[in-house]
């Protein structure tokens, strides 16, 4: 029973969870986050060969001209109004002259802090294939707007058009311009990392500057890299450089708290899929209380104890995940893995009782799911209902306010379902681009009604229509996986109980074994010793944070008697 198990939960973890590499860094680092393929953001576009740009020839236009008097000034509102109208066709400049045009309309919508309309014009720039003056000069524009813009609005794909050679970056390479230059290497990387080129993507994040503050983002994806290509040595030294990094630190920021725990937890699913189970468990026990991957790594640390036979701290960590104080959080596994354990140990009773207390606990709950997922007939919907999900407030429901109408059980399980990284980057993204329409409704009506404000408002539009339905869609992926989950973890109990039913027919004669289980127990229980900084305390029904991850459960085996 045991090994058909594992291979059915614990196996399927080390593989899917680890080289699956479900994780995306950078900003946003976390190990449900990798999966670019269904990430809402634009997907990245190759770089192709161009023809080379017109050649300069011609006088400005007087329109030209006072555009850029108007940008030196930093009029860039009266500057943006006739560099449009020489994009319109009304002014009769040269090709040349127009590209400049374009450009500068660029810088001017980017220092008015329209950025989607400036990403608009750079990606028109950047995806030209007739060659444009400005083509490389764009670049480290682009740059900039990727720490305005989220991920999902697509920045990295359009970095990824200057090629894939360092020697493209070389005239960035300089002092004064070295944290452009730095930036632009993660975002390469970052580029090639999606295309699936991972030596080339390493190429790019090894040669970024250990002082700058995007090396640690680099060592996270190169040891990613490695993971992908199932090289478990190299990964383990990237990550491990990330750890040398802050472990001695005294005093850490939130972000590189959160780097070091996820090095931890890299670390452990490593060591854990090559079976080295003590380094496993030591890795994860550097995953603090305080950190959003505590449960996580309690959950993961489970299965390793029960591959080492750890039963009693297998199930201690089972105890803690599912805490009053986790409720929100979704672990169905873990009750599946402690039935598991249970039964592998021929305590039948106690693995019947938690696949009933599953049961009881999902079915309503996969009932209630399949209701609300019929409500909803398109991305727009989807979209709504994520951002009234993420709205919702703790104290509205104590209140009793729901306006979802959802049982509080299964909003736990949603909110815990759709609470990702990936998710809430792509609504951020919306949520931008309303701030910006916003920003032009308050601008001066002789800007927001000239043929410039009418494009930028097209831009956010566009923009936003596109990013909506791409999290709805994304949204939409993600109820509809954990409907499957539910439904697959219904599946996997169904088979623990056909299982145990099989066991006792198997087993007559247990009538004696009552009283030799309790004195075993006692054994057990006496086996769980505490040491200089802790004390034994019996669990009776009530937790306490300070216990949690430090729960032991004594069990015996009575197979065989």
């Amino acid at each position: 029973m045991k090994a058909s198990y594992i291979s059915v939960a614990s196996m399927a973890f080390a593989l899917v969870a680890l080289f699956a590499a479900s994780t995306q860094a950078q900003d946003d680092m976390s190990f449900d986050d990798m999966t670019f393929e269904e990430d809402g953001g634009a997907q990245p576009a190759q770089p192709v060969a161009v023809a080379p740009p017109p050649a300069p020839s011609g006088p400005p236009s007087e329109a030209l001209a006072n555009a850029l008097r108007f940008y030196q000034q930093e009029r860039y509102a009266q500057s943006a109004v006739q560099l449009q109208r020489i994009l319109a066709g009304e002014t009769g400049d040269e090709p040349a002259n127009v590209q400049k045009a374009q450009f500068f309309l660029g810088k001017c919508f980017y220092h008015l802090a329209f950025y989607q309309a400036a990403l608009g014009i750079f990606e028109e720039i950047a995806l030209m294939t007739t060659g444009h003056l400005y083509f490389q000069s764009s670049l480290q524009w682009l740059a900039q707007l990727s720490r305005k813009l989220p991920e999902p609005a697509g920045i990295i794909g359009l970095v990824g058009r200057y090629g894939d050679s360092i020697a493209v970056l070389q005239e960035f390479n300089k002092s004064e311009t070295a944290d452009l230059y730095n930036e632009l290497l993660y975002l390469m990387g970052r580029y090639w990392y999606q295309m699936g080129e991972f030596a080339k993507a390493r190429s790019f994040f090894l040669e970024i500057d250990k002082k700058n503050p995007l090396k640690v983002n680099a060592e996270f994806f190169t040891g990613i890299t490695y993971v992908r290509e199932r090289q478990a040595q190299p990964a383990s030294r990237a990550f491990m450089q990330i750890v040398n990094r802050y472990e001695g630190t005294l005093f850490r920021s939130n972000e590189e708290e959160r780097f070091l725990n996820l090095a931890w937890l890299s670390l452990a699913r490593i060591y854990y899929s090559t079976q080295h189970w003590d380094s496993a468990v030591a890795a994860w026990s550097k995953i603090p209380q305080s950190s959003e991957y505590y449960l996580d790594a309690q959950f993961e640390e489970a299965w390793a104890f029960f591959q080492m036979e750890h039963y009693p701290r297998a199930l201690g960590n089972i105890h803690t995940i599912n805490s009053p104080y986790f409720e929100e959080h979704f672990y169905p596994e873990s009750l599946i893995l402690k039935a598991v354990i249970y039964f592998d140990q021929c305590m039948y009773d106690e693995a019947s009782i938690v696949v009933k207390e599953f049961t009881q606990k999902y079915e309503p709950i996969k009932k209630e799911l399949e209701i609300s997922l019929s409500k909803f007939q398109d991305n727009p919907q989807f979209f709504d209902f994520l951002r009234k999900i993420k709205n919702m407030r703790a104290r509205d429901l104590e209140r009793g306010e729901n306006p979802l109408g959802i049982p509080r059980d299964v909003l736990n399980v949603v909110k815990g379902a759709l609470d990702d990284r990936t998710l809430l980057r792509n609504l951020e993204y919306v949520e931008i681009l309303e701030k910006e329409a916003e920003t032009l409704q308050k601008m001066p009506p002789q800007f927001s009604n000239s043929s410039a404000g009418m494009r930028i408002m097209q831009d956010i539009e566009t923009a936003k229509s596109v990013a909506i339905d791409n999290t709805g869609n994304l949204a939409r992926s993600r109820y509809e996986r954990l409907l499957g989950e539910i439904l697959d973890f219904l599946g996997q109990t169904t088979r623990v109980e056909i299982e145990i039913l099989k066991a006792i027919r198997g087993e007559l004669q247990t009538e004696s074994v009552t009283d030799t289980v309790k004195t075993q127990m006692e054994v057990a229980r006496a086996k769980i010793s505490s040491d200089a900084e802790h004390v034994i305390w019996p669990f009776r029904g009530e937790y306490w944070r300070d216990e949690l991850g430090y729960y032991r459960q004594p069990v015996v085996s009575i197979c065989g008697r």
